[in-house]
């Protein structure tokens, strides 16, 4: 494996002295698509936003490229390449679909000045986020019209307009019909063979198979197992703990 982009080191999350982090290590290198999997409350979206920024770490490290994220906004650490996704899709529902990818780049190079630019603003560029995201045909729509999946589609694009080096996806197939999740995870499984990092949570295991490299088990703010999928679903902890009575 090629050298981790990211590093977690004994990270710390504590909520009213409940431990929702507790002390989770873990590394992502480039070209790798990891999964957080574990029941509701384990920790996952903790984590994820230790890493991004959206909370600050009770102990512990964060390493991006070997350099720390920690006293970083989020802002400044999709700078340096750290870009997320959350489990309910957020995008811009009163501008355009295309409008929405503009607005991302433009936001990424701090050129925001007026709407009257927005609609000429990187059109190329936009475009081609579109295109991938299989949104093209769509790109004059509102995207507050645009069906669920649709939209998690879209705001994957809008991460993308970052040019993260690293993806951080919070339940990314949630709410979606199996169908939608195995062609959205088809692209993010794209995404990590072209050289990003890809980490991301789920709860159906339809998309952590035959998609992620490595799955880590998160229980109770730990790391209980970690491996292939088929390791990890074969651990009798794992099995008593999650997947069993997710597959019960």
């Amino acid at each position: 494996m090629s050298q981790p982009l990211l590093q977690v080191q004994s990270l710390v999350r504590h909520f009213s002295g409940v431990r929702a982090v507790d002390g989770v290590s873990l590394e992502v290198a480039a070209g790798q698509c990891v999964a957080l999997i574990g029941p509701n409350g384990a920790g996952k979206s903790t984590t994820f936003a230790c890493i991004a920024g959206q909370q600050q770490p009770d102990a512990g490290q964060v390493l991006w490229q070997g350099c720390s994220l920690l006293g970083l906004s989020p802002a400044q650490r999709l700078d340096q390449g750290v870009g997320r996704s959350f489990q309910v899709a957020q995008v811009f529902e009163a501008l355009s679909v295309l409008g929405n990818v503009q607005l991302a780049l433009q936001a990424r190079q701090r050129r925001l000045s007026h709407w009257q630019a927005l609609a000429l603003w990187q059109r190329e560029d936009a475009m081609a986020l579109l295109e991938q995201a299989g949104l093209a045909g769509q790109a004059h729509h509102l995207a507050g019209s645009l069906p669920y999946g649709a939209k998690k589609r879209l705001e994957l694009a809008l991460v993308l307009a970052g040019k993260p080096g690293l993806l951080l996806l919070d339940e990314p197939a949630a709410g979606l019909a199996e169908q939608e999740r195995a062609s959205l995870m088809v692209w993010v499984r794209a995404l990590a063979a072209g050289g990003l990092a890809v980490m991301y949570t789920e709860h159906n295991m339809d998309a952590v198979a035959g998609v992620a490299d490595r799955v880590l088990v998160l229980i109770e703010g730990r790391i209980a197992a970690e491996g292939s999928f088929e390791t990890v679903a074969a651990d009798p902890f794992v099995q008593a703990r999650y997947l069993g009575r997710a597959h019960a």
